[in-house]
């Protein structure tokens, strides 16, 4: 008898399970892993390079906020940001949330594609992509599927739906490439000739509301394959008029159907859905893993059981032993530790070590601030609480889709300490708090972020860039971190209008920050060009809190680097003597070291030993 198709995708996964060693040993990152410079592109806002394949009205069905606008349209990249539409205000609806959930700016893969050139430029050698599958909202984190990329995306938007259409989920041998998935996989390669990496995003702890699983289990209830996929509270009771069906959402959010977990985490049927998925990206048409992407970032990670990480990495280290597996956790350090240990993460987006540098370089005087002495103190205990290898292959960053922006965080430094994640995220949030301040940053705020680069690139870890700050983007928390990418070709309308439609007293003017990006282009080539600051071991020589002066110093087998931090208000002189660098060189300036090294006010310099 010809086995159905759950049944192949299970005998499939059982071969698999069979070959796969019973027991994972510790593993250390990938090495490339602590060389890379990471970029993170949030898709739909990072370029638009095919407005034939923009979103309709109508592929906003299911997307929160749920109820269909009467009016739409693609937005203008360059308007500014808070002004409502002419067809937004039709809408007659006051929420701006609303308005904004639903913005579609047109980005897509090949606008990524397009600008490979940009990220080569500036020195980028690691792309993290946010979510790209299948999904009707701008984010994608609630995903319709995870083997298919959103058909908007690609260039057939219809011709996608419709092959989509053909296939069973349930059977991988029946899914199909489609044109948007193909561009996919062309970006990969396009990635992988420049010597770069790619790494996607992985939204494995639930599924959007129209995903293929949940809508069967929608129209048929407990007749659905997928019924026991995912924690449904109540069944409909047909005899009645009301809809007693109910479930669970992540976080009581019923966009987001959770999957069921019981002891060895993910149930059977979405585990087996996810594993074929991983398997897709990672070895397409089983040309193995040159063709694939290099590994993935999970989001929620926190939400799902230790014992499916486990056995998710072993499957994806035997699809490419050399893939680096990433993880949102923004948990206190110790919660993070039984993730890194060797069976599960490589890294995690390190938050902790955001909220450390926040405290040291941004929060002023008496808010929550870190002295020279505080802030090596928290470093060394995140160093030491995992294995050596792992801070070195850590993302180090500031900003995401998830947090406002640097320049912002700035503008507004002294309010909500960074590392009251809860609080901060609601302080943030510039719609909901009418105190925080939207404003273009000044030129001493952006000298800070600066000085934060300038550790993010010489510290162990491998620093990670949130589209857009390079070159001086700003805005609060989701959504106003999401702005359109600021292009040097596009030209913006000044930002004038504030959250409640009102008019600021000064226009902000929007356009890319040159010579703030070219500060990002050096450090990168100096780190490229230096590897002890990938690689080198990493030693404090001076945190003195008098003067608020850090130093330290990075070296291998090959070289020796000193890093001067003056975070106080003065200029500082500093002996090449006394700190072995007589006959070096500044880095940054491309000059030789005086004998007395001025360090300027809230900035760095960066001393290669003779």
């Amino acid at each position: 008898m010809k086995p159905s198709p759950s049944k192949n995708l299970f005998y499939f996964f059982l071969f698999s399970f069979l070959l796969a060693p019973a027991v994972q040993k510790a593993q250390a990152p990938p090495e490339w892993a602590k060389y890379a410079i990471w970029y993170q592109v949030f898709p739909e806002r990072f370029r638009n390079g095919d407005p034939s394949n923009d979103p309709k009205i109508e592929d906003l069905a299911y997307a929160d906020p749920q109820e269909m606008p009467k009016h739409w349209q693609i937005h203008p990249w360059g308007s500014d940001w808070y002004q409502l539409q002419e067809w937004e205000k039709a809408n007659g609806e006051a929420e701006l949330w609303k308005h904004l959930l639903r913005r579609r700016y047109g980005g897509d893969l090949q606008g990524l594609i397009d600008q490979l050139d940009y990220l080569q430029d500036l020195g980028i050698n690691a792309i993290y992509l946010n979510p790209i599958f299948q999904s009707p909202s701008l984010h994608k984190y609630d995903g319709e599927s995870y083997h298919h990329v959103d058909p908007n995306f690609g260039p057939d938007p219809e011709g996608d739906r419709a092959l989509i259409k053909t296939e069973n989920p349930l059977d991988p041998q029946t899914w199909v490439w489609t044109s948007a998935d193909k561009l996919a996989l062309e970006l990969i390669e396009d990635v992988h000739r420049r010597g770069m990496r790619i790494i996607f995003d992985g939204v494995f702890n639930h599924m959007g509301y129209n995903s293929f699983a949940f809508a069967d289990v929608r129209k048929n209830q407990e007749k659905s394959p997928y019924k026991d996929w995912f924690t449904i509270k109540s069944w409909d009771d047909p005899s009645t008029v009301a809809n007693e069906f109910d479930y669970e959402g992540w976080w009581g959010v019923k966009s987001l159907p959770e999957f069921k977990e019981d002891k060895n985490g993910l149930v059977e049927g979405p585990r087996n859905y996810v594993f074929a998925a991983t398997e897709r990206w990672m070895n397409p048409h089983g040309k193995g893993p040159a063709f694939g992407i290099d590994g993935w970032r999970l989001d929620v990670a926190f939400c799902v059981d230790h014992q499916f990480w486990k056995d998710w990495r072993i499957h994806v280290k035997s699809l490419n032993p050399n893939a680096y597996i990433t993880a949102e956790l923004v948990s206190p350090l110790k919660e993070t530790i039984p993730y890194l240990s060797g069976d599960e993460f490589d890294a995690e987006m390190n938050y902790n070590w955001a909220f450390t540098c926040t405290e040291f370089f941004i929060n002023p005087e008496g808010k929550n601030h870190r002295s020279p002495s505080e802030f090596e103190a928290e470093l060394k205990r995140m160093r030491e609480a995992f294995a050596p290898e792992f801070p070195y292959a850590m993302q180090n960053l500031f900003g995401s889709h998830d947090v406002n922006r640097i320049g912002s965080h700035i503008v507004n430094r002294g309010g909500v300490n960074f590392r009251d994640w809860g609080d901060y995220f609601g302080f943030s949030k510039a719609a909901e708090n009418p105190e925080y301040k939207v404003r273009k940053p000044h030129a001493d705020e952006i000298q800070l972020q600066k000085l934060f680069a300038y550790f993010q690139f010489t510290y162990i870890g491998a620093p990670m860039i949130y589209y857009g700050d390079e070159v001086g983007m700003w805005g609060g928390n989701d959504p106003d971190d999401r702005k359109p990418m600021i292009w040097s070709d596009i030209q913006y309308a000044d930002e004038v209008y504030l959250p409640d439609q009102s008019k600021r007293a000064e226009a902000d003017k929007v356009e890319q920050n040159p010579e703030l990006r070219a500060h990002y282009q050096k450090l990168i080539a100096i780190r490229k060009a230096h590897p002890a600051l990938a690689d080198g071991s990493y030693k404090v020589l001076l945190a003195d809190d008098e003067k608020d002066l850090f130093i330290f110093e990075r070296m291998n087998k090959q070289e020796r680097l000193v890093i001067l931090i003056n975070n106080s208000e003065q200029s500082l002189a500093v002996s090449a003597t006394e700190y072995g660098l007589k006959g070096g060189r500044d880095l940054m300036e491309e000059r030789p070291l005086e004998k007395e090294i001025r360090v300027l006010p809230k900035s760095a310099v960066i001393c290669l030993s003779q």
